[in-house]
């Protein structure tokens, strides 16, 4: 498949299985901060969710964040529901998670998937009842004091980062020839930009930065200000391309890195998208496609609706479900629908890198 050898090199020194046992680390001291934290709120006899949402003062919006936590409580025999009332099966004390999350750190340390990574989820760990509560954001801790030096971490020096950046960068090179127009959207702190645009220098093309955030657009000029060709400009993927300024069959290649999942409707947005190619052009993505528990106690918390629309919801097949990630295979299903074609997804199956779940998908037009 194109780009895997690409992937497989920037990994070559890479501990597999050491971030396999930190990604198991991860989602056991999550669960242990979910069980200390609704603990706190003395949530240990048997509750319905009212009552929870009470106790808990969790901002509308992030309900459903909470609604996650007492589902995989339950799956992790952690909780039993009865009659729609929750009741915790155990408790968990402060040193209890004191000392995994030290043992979590012992492990991070040394490993390539970036301290940063780790120092981050220990961060928001930390935070919940403020971050249920609204009260703290997890952008002021992925970007304290404007750096983004975890968030390249997070989305940029992790392994499973840099193998599917490593495979995107090759697959962009091989379809964008000299000339080529480049849209990169959600692009966010520039972690895929950087690795891609450095793929293609040389290729005098024309690469369109987007990002729904303004903010991303600032700094993203002064990280990139080096390559010519490149211009930026605001997207919101899930709004009308065309009212946007973005006409249909105007690129070759669509890049997205971790932002598809905020799509609304999988297949409208794809289908949007591939609007946007010209024929024989490529849309390249990366995505993740597990629910980690890690994630349900810190990214997730970017993903909520807007404070202004608390109850918005995704109206694929996720409505109703509060389910953030599409899997490997609705991805596939869903650019099939959307009408694309000669469909690749890597890592392929069996890969060490499967057990955390993120992909890079190529569907053609």
């Amino acid at each position: 498949m194109t780009g895997h050898a690409a992937g497989e090199h920037a990994i070559r020194d890479a501990d597999l299985v050491g971030l396999e046992t930190l990604v198991d680390q991860l989602d056991d001291v999550a669960l242990l901060a979910i069980v200390f934290t609704l603990g706190r709120y003395g949530l240990t006899g048997a509750h319905d969710l009212g009552e929870i949402y009470g106790a808990t003062s969790v901002a509308p919006r992030h309900r459903r964040i909470l609604r996650r936590w007492l589902r995989v409580l339950v799956a992790e025999k952690l909780a039993v529901v009865e009659d729609g009332r929750y009741r915790l099966t155990r408790t968990v004390a402060a040193a209890e998670v004191e000392q995994a999350r030290a043992k979590l750190e012992a492990a991070a340390r040394g490993l390539e998937h970036g301290s940063g990574l780790a120092r981050f989820f220990q961060l928001s760990v930390s935070y919940l009842p403020e971050l249920l509560r609204d009260e703290i954001s997890v952008q002021s801790l992925l970007f304290a004091d404007a750096d983004l030096d975890v968030a390249d971490d997070v989305y940029q020096r992790n392994v499973a980062s840099r193998y599917a950046n490593a495979v995107a960068a090759e697959v962009a090179a091989s379809l964008a020839r000299p000339g080529a127009r480049v849209l990169e959207v959600g692009a966010g702190v520039g972690g895929t930009t950087a690795v891609v645009l450095s793929a293609l220098a040389g290729n005098r093309v024309d690469y369109l930065f987007t990002d729904v955030s303004r903010f991303f657009l600032s700094s993203a000029r002064e990280r990139f200000a080096a390559y010519d060709g490149v211009r930026y400009g605001l997207l919101d993927v899930n709004g009308d391309y065309a009212a946007q300024g973005y006409e249909p069959e105007s690129f070759d290649v669509v890049l997205a890195a971790n932002v598809l999942h905020n799509a609304r409707h999988a297949v409208d947005v794809l289908t949007a998208l591939r609007s946007l190619l010209a024929p024989g052009g490529a849309l390249v993505f990366i995505d993740t496609t597990v629910e980690h528990y890690q994630l349900m106690t810190s990214m997730q918390f970017l993903m909520s609706p807007p404070a202004s629309d608390p109850d918005a919801d995704f109206t694929d097949f996720r409505r109703g479900t509060d389910r953030i990630f599409p899997t490997r295979e609705e991805w596939l299903d869903a650019l099939s629908t959307a009408g694309f074609s000669d469909l690749e997804c890597l890592p392929p199956p069996g890969h060490p890198l499967g057990r955390i779940g993120q992909y890079l998908f190529v569907g053609r037009r």
